[in-house]
């Protein structure tokens, strides 16, 4: 299991140390999420395309940079994270009216699509779609929602999803990445990888006053080695 961070609970004013640091760690994938102050539940608002862009400038093309969107209007305003440089769109089941028509339009912009749902949505909303994502987001915290803790019970979702990937692979379909969000630590990341999961989503385990990102990572990654 790979580990990107989240970006959220990093000093804004020191962003671009943060992000060198990360690349020195061994990181080569940035997961920025966006929230515009409407649909999540706390109602913060994070940052948008002007603040991609200057993570794509500052690390160049090597990097990954996938953006989740936890907005009312991503079907309307998705262009303008392609133009900032993103290499992956994920957008929410529960926000998009269209999902079908919104894998096709970015999709022909040569960007990925990844499609994410909350703990309470039932996967039967998503795996219709598994056949043209290219990746495959279970949340296991409420997106928004400060002081939480992993939501244990979503591993039922992440199994079911890792069988039906794999399935879709052995018949010569596509082979969407899982990824998971919300609460990953290294005390529970084994847990999660030993559920199939490719890549894991971490904020403020790996960006803490604790220890430098290379540190957490690598309490990260001796805990994955011991599974």
């Amino acid at each position: 299991m790979d580990v990107t961070p989240s970006i959220l609970t990093a000093d804004f004013c020191k962003l671009g140390e943060t992000l060198d640091e990360a690349i020195n760690a061994g990181i080569n994938w940035i997961h920025m999420d966006v929230m515009d102050g409407n649909w999540v539940t706390n109602k913060t608002i994070t940052f948008g395309p002007a603040i991609i862009r200057s993570v794509r400038e500052r690390l160049g093309d090597k990097v990954f940079i996938d953006c989740h969107l936890m907005i009312n209007n991503a079907e309307e305003t998705w262009i303008q994270y392609v133009d900032a440089g993103v290499d992956m769109i994920i957008a929410h089941i529960e926000a998009v009216q269209d999902f079908p028509n919104l894998i096709s339009e970015i999709q022909s912009t040569g960007t990925q699509i990844g499609c994410v749902l909350n703990p309470d949505t039932e996967i039967r909303e998503v795996m219709p779609l598994l056949p043209d994502l290219d990746l495959v987001l279970v949340m296991s915290v409420v997106p928004g929602k400060g002081g939480q803790s992993f939501i244990p019970e979503v591993e039922h979702k992440v199994r079911a999803f890792r069988e039906a990937i794999d399935k879709q692979e052995n018949s010569g379909g596509k082979t969407p990445i899982l990824m998971i969000d919300g609460g990953i630590k290294y005390h529970n990341a084994a847990m999660v990888s030993e559920w199939g999961i490719d890549i894991a989503v971490v904020g403020s385990g790996l960006i803490n006053d604790e220890g430098t990102i290379s540190q957490n990572l690598l309490r990260i990654t001796k805990a994955l080695e011991s599974q």
